[in-house]
């Protein structure tokens, strides 16, 4: 079968899955590539020039602990894999993460990811999302199980062209426009930071990502807290 056959037969299958629409066509197509391959969980997010941009789907707490990290983070193989446009593939989180992504190798190991495999979704240069893998023990993906993996990803990308495609010019498909509001109160927070401290935007983005590391909590909560003024930084 070619790699383009294989694509069309996945997209046809999420359409004929659970007619009674309990699942998006994303949540689906997360289910179905664990189901394909020699994995624990999969995540699927939609990307932007700045980052993570929403959480579209995951398939179990694992695999939505490894993108909310990356989010929260700023770090780790989903981003690298979205600016670089290849695959990022860490067969042995514990052996080559920490020297790449300090926190998030520390945090993803806690939570028993153990390695982990990112595919970018792409056309031409326009960045669209990430495919994450992961497995709770160590080990790499065999010639025929990324090319799978590969077949994934670009079913992935022709869904999400497809849930942007089914709104109107400038605008943005519920599900993603519902995880981006959540986003878009970490960048107030940042704002805010940036005001109390007098730094860049940038740096406050980092001050946040640091207090929720130390905290070990959500960076939704934190930015929460520094909106509705419960948190508030100064340079003490």
């Amino acid at each position: 079968m070619s790699q383009w056959a294989r694509v069309a037969q996945i997209l046809a299958d999420l359409h004929v899955q659970d007619e009674d629409g309990r699942d998006t066509v994303a949540a689906r197509l997360v289910n179905a590539g664990r189901d394909a391959l020699p994995i624990t969980g999969v995540g699927l997010s939609w990307m932007t020039d700045q980052g993570p941009g929403a959480m579209l789907a995951a398939t179990d707490e694992g695999a939505r602990r490894m993108e909310e990290l990356q989010f929260s983070l700023g770090e780790g193989p989903c981003i690298d894999s979205s600016r670089s446009g290849r695959p990022v593939l860490q067969p042995d989180l514990a052996r080559t993460a920490p020297a790449l992504w300090p926190a998030f190798s520390a945090l993803a190991l806690e939570a028993g990811i153990a390695a982990i495999f990112a595919f970018p979704l792409q056309v031409g240069a326009v960045r669209v999302g990430v495919f994450d893998l992961y497995r709770d023990e160590v080990g790499g993906l065999a010639e025929a199980d990324f090319t799978v993996a590969l077949a994934y990803a670009d079913a992935a990308t022709a869904v999400l062209l497809q849930l942007q495609a089914e709104t109107r010019s400038g605008e943005l498909h519920p599900k993603v426009a519902e995880s981006l509001y959540d986003r878009a109160e970490v960048h107030q927070a940042a704002g805010m930071i940036s005001v109390q401290l007098g730094v860049p935007v940038e740096d406050a983005m980092t001050v946040l990502r640091a207090r929720t590391f130390a905290s070990d909590r959500s960076i939704l909560d934190v930015a929460h807290d520094v909106v509705t003024r419960k948190l508030r930084f100064d340079n003490e």
